[in-house]
């Protein structure tokens, strides 16, 4: 069987480019079609994949200034030649989902959410799209939505990281999908006898993951926070930031597992699609605070692996921090609750369900 997978874009290595990285070890030799590469930002992550951007690719400036191109990536996708291909397989919080297939060949789609800039604008897109960008944002909205739609009916089968993001799937696409969780990058993550004084934030640094609110309930708290990651909403964030806030930006996965296993908690203050940070905090043995909503409330049981706060403000997660004291959380519980998550049951997992997808393909 030949195969064949397909990405967004590979300009940073976040969750959606580790699912990708799980979905590669599970047909190895597959080559990744993706819009653009940045090889510089996967270090060694991505060495020995055969992987092959689109012509978007010879754009001058495209990696740094993806989010601007928005307009292009429609006839991107569609301009990826698939021929030949018995099963591709698209992972995608966009545009990937709308690959063109031949009659002959099974596409299942992994679905990390419906394309959020698209369909929730107010969240995600108005503070991240280039100022100089913007207008051509809004005059390309329209007709985005509506490729975006057509796009979501071309996949055979759905696959979703959550039952949240299967909830979004029907809401805004009309279509049933299989709820298969996100592995978590586990290896090496584990619990630490020498725990700080510090909570921890590990998310890309835009709008919708509300940072702000995890910055001002420290400043409060006047507690050790560190913020682990980069994006374009860094700049306001150091703006909010007291002495007690610190930015780590990008680390090394050795650096990473020793700021989640010394951490007094881990932090997810935005309401996640699925939420990788729960489960990575633990396998460190570390307990999260997490907004309650979304993937969390998959990824943390609560009393047991974390607590929730239910008011999306500064006060409230306050208040679940300096509840924390009063919770013992069982590092043993902890790791056994992350192993549930592991990458060897995402991809056995999902070749079971592309293995089931296949007889019913070629049934029909």
């Amino acid at each position: 069987m030949r195969v064949a997978l397909v990405h967004d874009y590979l300009v940073h290595l976040g969750g959606g480019e580790r699912v990708l990285l799980e979905i590669a070890r599970a047909f190895p030799g597959a080559p990744i079609f993706t819009s653009i590469f940045e090889p510089a930002a996967f270090g060694d992550a991505l060495r020995g994949f055969d992987v092959r951007p689109s012509w978007m690719q010879r754009i001058p400036g495209a990696g740094r200034n993806f989010r601007a191109l928005l307009p292009l990536y429609p006839k991107a996708f569609e301009s990826i030649d698939l021929r030949g291909f018995d099963l591709v397989v698209s992972s995608t919080t966009s545009f990937a989902k709308g690959v063109r297939v031949a009659g002959a060949t099974l596409h299942v789609c992994y679905m990390n959410t419906p394309t959020r800039f698209l369909w929730r604008p107010d969240e995600y897109a108005g503070d991240v799209v280039p100022l100089l960008a913007r207008p051509l944002y809004a005059a390309a909205l329209p007709a985005l939505r509506r490729w975006d739609l057509e796009a979501a009916a071309r996949p055979h089968r759905i696959i979703a990281n959550s039952r949240n993001v299967a909830e979004r799937i029907r809401a805004v696409y009309g279509r049933d999908s299989d709820v298969l969780h996100c592995p978590a990058a586990v290896d090496g993550l584990v619990p630490g006898s020498d725990v700080e004084d510090y909570y921890l934030v590990a998310a890309r640094l835009l709008p919708y993951k509300r940072v702000a609110l995890a910055i001002e309930a420290c400043n409060t708290l006047r507690s050790r926070l560190v913020i682990m990651g980069s994006g374009p909403d860094e700049a306001r964030l150091r703006a909010l930031a007291g002495p007690t806030i610190s930015f780590a930006g990008h680390v090394s996965e050795e650096v990473r597992r020793r700021l989640f296993a010394r951490a007094r908690a881990a932090i997810v203050p935005g309401i996640e699609d699925f939420g990788l940070v729960p489960i990575e905090a633990a396998a460190a043995g570390r307990p999260t605070v997490a907004f309650a909503a979304g993937g969390a409330l998959e990824t943390v049981v609560e009393g047991e692996t974390g607590l929730f706060f239910r008011e999306p403000t500064a006060s409230a997660l306050a208040s679940s921090l300096q509840s924390l004291s009063s919770h013992t959380f069982d590092p043993e519980k902890l790791v056994a609750h992350a192993r549930l998550f592991s990458p060897e049951r995402f991809r056995s997992a999902l070749t079971a369900l592309i293995d089931r997808y296949w007889t019913e393909f070629h049934k029909t």
